[in-house]
């Protein structure tokens, strides 16, 4: 239309006539029905909009603001470890950890809503170490039942770099998303962990393998982006990524990260550091005690440079400030585990059967065994109820083929010979 004699048209708002010379002068126009918009009124209509959103956003960030007050107060470093402390036993270096991350990421977010003068606290993001079945995925679960912010486990394992046959790292992003109720404010300040981080180590590291490498390092540096805090994109579930989906954007920046792992091999990578450095006192005690070094006492020892020669890369150390360590359960703590948390297996097993009129008793010697076997398997507490479970299948599905009242008891025997549990009727 330019260089024309203009078109004239009428605003269906402003109801003035407009020399229309191109489409930028009335961009929105009917001509069937000769609606009309012209291009001042767009711009009045954004300008609310942009004022509004910016109102209820001030007002949202203000009504947050205040919720964190009450969770600082409900959530300190004491009151997270003594709610642990019920559920957990032992690991508590790891357990203060957890509960002084935990406060802080309250604090820095409660900071920044109170200084917004571009000052701010950086994240303390996590990574913790300990052998299979020590209670690393445990605490955490526990933890998200406690906290009043949004928390989300992803498998690590399961992300691979764009390219290969896997996850996209936006997923650990995505499942936050759903597990704040699909609520973008909650999101962008919940908690991510990463469990099974160890898998993504490079191949170049010490924990190098003949297996195909999926991109790990690529997989870090990916991770990296999101650490660091960036605008992360991804799609609903169940739609495949291409350029006309419709995505989310999820901003990483107040998002703590807790990464976890086995690091299976990492002790080796401390006690050849230490034995360069000293051949005298802590090295040559833990080579006397008995041949094989104290892995207790090496994963304490655990420094970022350990890390770097298993194979994670050393920006992603750097974003991750804080190690913390989880030791290996030995029988009496596997002991304590079946019978004293609130969801200990044995007290599970109590109650499903007093359901059915049965008093269940285990003798020490029984749970012992138990014990003993777990250390065997080498999978720490993560086999306890499975253990329990096989002895437990015969009793649990004849037990309720009567209604008297009855006392099951499970012996060493149970255990170790698959003997059948004692059953004694009670008067």
């Amino acid at each position: 239309m330019a260089g024309r004699e203009p078109i004239q048209h009428q605003c269906s708002f402003c109801k003035r006539v407009i020399d229309v010379r191109d489409q930028y002068d009335m961009p929105i126009y009917d001509p069937n029905t000769g609606f009309a918009i012209c291009n001042s009124c767009i711009r009045e209509i954004n300008h609310f909009l942009d004022e509004h959103d910016r109102a209820t956003e001030h007002e949202e960030r203000h009504v947050f603001a205040d919720q964190l007050g009450d969770l600082l107060k409900k959530n300190k470093p004491h009151t997270i470890k003594a709610y642990l402390d019920e559920y957990i036993i032992n690991q508590d270096h790891a357990k203060k950890i957890l509960s002084v991350a935990v406060y802080n990421h309250y604090k820095r977010m409660k900071y920044g809503y109170e200084h917004e003068d571009g000052s701010e606290i950086e994240k303390s993001n996590v990574i913790m170490l300990g052998p299979s079945g020590c209670g690393k995925t445990a605490l955490l679960s526990h933890l998200s039942k406690l906290l009043d912010i949004p928390f989300a486990v992803t498998d690590a394992s399961s992300l691979t770099e764009a390219g290969f046959v896997g996850a996209d790292v936006e997923v650990a992003v995505r499942n936050l998303y759903y597990a704040a109720g699909q609520d973008v404010e909650k999101a962008e300040h919940g908690i991510i962990y990463l469990d099974e981080f160890d898998k993504i180590a490079r191949k170049s590291g010490a924990n190098n393998s003949i297996t195909a490498d999926p991109g790990h390092e690529g997989v870090q540096q990916a991770l990296l982006k999101m650490l660091e805090g960036s605008c992360v994109e991804f799609t609903q579930r169940g739609q495949r990524k291409h350029p006309e989906a419709p995505t989310i954007k999820v901003d990483t920046k107040n998002i703590l990260f807790i990464v976890g792992g086995a690091f299976v091999g990492i002790d080796k990578v401390i006690e050849k550091r230490i034995s360069k450095t000293s051949t005298i006192g802590f090295g040559a005690e833990v080579q006397g005690k008995d041949e094989q070094p104290n892995f207790d006492e090496l994963i304490h020892q655990v420094r970022p440079e350990d890390l770097m020669e298993y194979g994670i890369i050393p920006e992603i150390i750097g974003r991750q400030p804080v190690i913390g360590t989880l030791e290996t359960l030995d029988e009496d703590a596997l002991l304590r585990i079946l019978t004293e948390p609130k969801n200990a297996p044995v007290k599970q097993y109590e109650k499903l059967l007093a359901m059915d009129n049965v008093t269940l008793e285990f003798e020490e010697e029984a749970l012992r065994a138990v014990a003993q076997k777990a250390i065997e398997r080498k999978t720490g507490a993560r086999s306890l109820k499975g253990i329990i479970e096989d002895v437990m299948l015969d009793i649990m599905y004849d037990i309720p083929q009567s209604e008297e009242k009855r006392k099951v008891i499970i012996t060493k025997a149970c255990i170790e010979d698959g003997a059948k549990p004692r059953v004694e009727a009670i008067a």
